[in-house]
């Protein structure tokens, strides 16, 4: 296992970093997972056992159980918790009144709160707005971030599912107002789906930020249960909850790429896409889950794959993206002018 560094920061992050949407699966987010707190237990501890450092949650996860019950997790498994980089998250819908959510100074209080309870710890390593909140100013927000970590119950803070804009936006405020500023993006990529190549990449490369990856494997897609012969599989995710959207046809032409290659090489085709997206630069950690023990130990291994420079081009060309405008014209005058 390798630990990068987070962002512009010194803290190390292991690669492979554990997602906890499958813990606990009350109501709506039993579609995604729902591990009991021995099977959290289990899967907590081979996590730890494989290497893993990094521990992602959020506060909406089944509505606070996914942090009670990796909270409970590092107890049960006597864990040193300062051992552990553990991120939560916060914006979403967290009761039924009209300021249960979002990113204002009332809610992000309230919430911190909430999440240092149930995950039962006196600090959280990386607390990430969730999303975007239009009707909330992003100094308010950052002003109240920036206060949690001057207060020590958070050490650094990270956002996800922005547009370059936003994340430029508040980085500009927090630079010119000497505060804490989002040190990482955890955002969707995958072989899959490469738009985050045309604005959010060249945005964490300038700016020094670091790249959590969520649904790596195209919310199960990538899994290797799926191909142009199989679209469906009874107890698979996408069968009862088909997130995120995928172009499929394309995403099956890569699976025609990846299914040999992965044959060649005695390995699945998660552990081939999720390999692939380790050997992007801008990368950071790649976050897993898992419902089962096997699909665990099988996404563990991809640490060990290794590509060729020509199969390395392969799958850059069926992947990649259509070149759309600046880009192009971009690309056109930077002759003579690129480093």
């Amino acid at each position: 296992m390798k630990y990068n560094l987070l962002g512009n920061t010194g803290l190390k992050v292991s690669e492979l970093c554990l997602g906890t949407m499958t813990f606990g699966g009350n109501s709506y987010w039993a579609r995604i997972g729902k591990l009991d707190q021995q099977g959290a237990d289990e899967i907590v501890a081979r996590a730890v056992e494989g290497g893993i450092n990094f521990i992602d949650t959020a506060n909406i996860y089944s509505e606070g159980m996914a942090e009670e019950i990796t909270g409970k997790a590092i107890r049960n498994l006597k864990l040193n918790r300062d051992d552990l980089i553990i991120a939560t998250k916060v914006r979403g819908e967290m009761g039924t009144g009209p300021n249960d959510s979002g990113l204002t100074r009332k809610h992000i209080l309230r919430q911190v709160e909430a999440s240092l309870k149930r995950l039962d710890t006196d600090y959280i390593d990386l607390y990430q707005i969730h999303g975007f909140d239009a009707l909330t100013p992003i100094e308010e927000t950052l002003e109240v971030l920036d206060g949690l970590v001057k207060s020590g119950k958070v050490r650094y803070i990270g956002c996800s599912n922005l547009a370059a804009w936003h994340i430029m936006k508040a980085s500009a405020y927090s630079h010119s107002n000497h505060i804490a500023r989002f040190e990482s993006l955890q955002a969707y990529y995958t072989i899959a789906g490469r738009d985050l190549e045309r604005e959010l990449v060249p945005m964490l490369h300038d700016q020094k930020m670091g790249l959590m990856v969520w649904s790596p494997l195209a919310g199960g897609l990538l899994s290797g249960k799926f191909n142009r012969k199989m679209e469906t599989e009874a107890d698979s995710r996408r069968t009862h909850f088909d997130f995120p959207p995928v172009n499929k046809d394309k995403a099956f032409d890569i699976i025609d790429v990846l299914e040999p290659m992965a044959k060649k090489k005695q390995a699945s085709v998660a552990q081939l896409a999720l390999g692939w997206l380790l050997h992007q630069k801008v990368v950071t950690s790649v976050i897993i889950g898992a419902k089962k023990m096997e699909q665990l130990n099988d996404n563990l291994k991809s640490i060990d794959i290794t590509f060729s420079p020509d199969e390395l081009l392969k799958l850059d060309e069926v992947s990649k993206l259509s070149v759309e405008y600046p880009a192009w014209m971009i690309e056109r005058q930077s002759d003579g002018r690129v480093k």
